[in-house]
């Protein structure tokens, strides 16, 4: 096989052609509806690179979906389809404020109590889906959209309580500050800080025209770790030996519903974990009253299904997702094409990246008949 046909075999490569023709498909339908492609790709650039500013506000923004992207990619390579990311999302949002409300400890203790009680949340809801696969074989698509609901509606229900709803609001109080996993968040409110940064205009734009936290560094060594325990592990062995063929690793003697389990526990851990740093991260640091879904947890569907459920290609995807969905507000707002385009760019980008499967059997084909030819 020649060189060129090993390279458009590799995934890296279908991606790439894959975000390659989103890009070419939007600019086709911004010219037919009588926009400018060039103009509008510019201000998509200049939305997310002009400024610091931009550049961190897209860094955070990416935090939770690349947490959710993660947990899709992880249950995807074991056999699953983690449709319910967006309900652990939205069960540890809960679970965090609750907790960051209730309690007001030492920063040292009340950090990892609000995060990890969004995990915990997370985890369990992906143990439910889990038992009710591994015990009853109940498709784990089912229990996951109806638990999307129920969560949607316990969210609603504990904003409306009367121990944490904030009057003449439709949200909750905000966690106690001890809990905020923001950087330097007393010190650039303190004359000290107000004074260094305004004569300073890129720490300026970053710290206080932004939420910098440090979610993102987070979410960068969860993916690792994933990486890591999928293919350095015997455990993440038997996971990938599950999601490949169920009947064969039951034959070797692995525990598949043990291994449903797992996979399901750890998928809905991370999941919390992006709802916990959502919280603790961002403003306002509560959770409010939901008409609908925020997309947290869905868009971690695109992100994993464009990083080809690569644990570090989620890291990549989910910025470049974060950046278009970023900047889409910028292209409505100074050329006037709608947002909108930027959903479809990204959902021709997520189509592609579904057909481009094809084209490692293509290269497959297209070698066997050259050889052939040669005979």
């Amino acid at each position: 096989m020649s060189r060129t046909m090993r390279i458009l075999k590799k995934p890296i490569t279908c991606t790439l052609i894959s975000i390659f023709f989103g890009f070419l498909f939007a600019s086709v339908i911004l010219k037919f509806t009588g926009y400018n492609p060039i103009q509008c790709m510019t201000v998509i650039f200049n939305a997310i690179f002009s400024r610091p500013k931009f550049i961190t506000n897209v860094i955070i923004k990416s935090t939770p979906i690349i947490l959710t992207g993660l947990s899709v990619a992880f249950a995807f390579k074991t056999g699953l389809f983690n449709i319910g990311a967006e309900g652990q999302y939205i069960a540890a949002t809960i679970a965090s404020t609750v907790v960051g409300i209730m309690f007001d400890l030492p920063a040292v203790l009340q950090v990892p109590l609000v995060v990890l009680s969004g995990v915990f949340a997370g985890a369990v809801w992906g143990a439910f889906i889990g038992f009710l696969k591994a015990k009853f074989g109940i498709h784990e698509v089912i229990t996951s959209i109806m638990l999307n609901w129920i969560t949607l509606y316990l969210c609603n229900y504990v904003v409306n309580t009367e121990r944490f709803h904030q009057p003449e609001s439709n949200s909750t109080y905000p966690i106690n500050k001890s809990g905020l996993t923001m950087i330097l968040y007393d010190w650039k409110f303190s004359e000290n800080g107000q004074e260094v940064l305004k004569n300073n205009q890129l720490l300026n734009d970053i710290l206080l025209k932004t939420d910098l936290n440090v979610g993102f560094l987070i979410a960068v060594i969860a993916a690792i770790v994933v990486s890591v325990v999928l293919y350095k592990t015997s455990k993440g062995y038997e996971l990938r030996a599950v999601g490949l063929n169920a009947h064969a690793a039951k034959y070797a003697g692995i525990s598949v519903n043990k291994s449903i389990m797992y996979s399901m526990i750890f998928a809905g851990a991370l999941s919390g974990l992006a709802g916990a740093l959502s919280v603790t991260g961002s403003s306002a640091h509560s959770i409010h009253v939901l008409s609908m879904f925020e997309n947290n947890g869905f868009n971690g569907l695109a992100v994993a299904l464009i990083a080809g459920s690569s644990p570090l290609g989620c890291i990549f995807s989910g910025l470049m997702f974060s950046g278009l969905i970023y900047a889409g507000q910028s292209l409505q707002f100074k050329v006037g094409a709608p947002s909108e385009i930027v959903n479809i760019m990204i959902g021709i980008i997520v189509f592609f990246v579904a057909l481009t499967q094809i084209i490692p059997v293509l290269v497959d084909r297209f070698t066997r008949r050259r050889h052939e030819n040669a005979k």
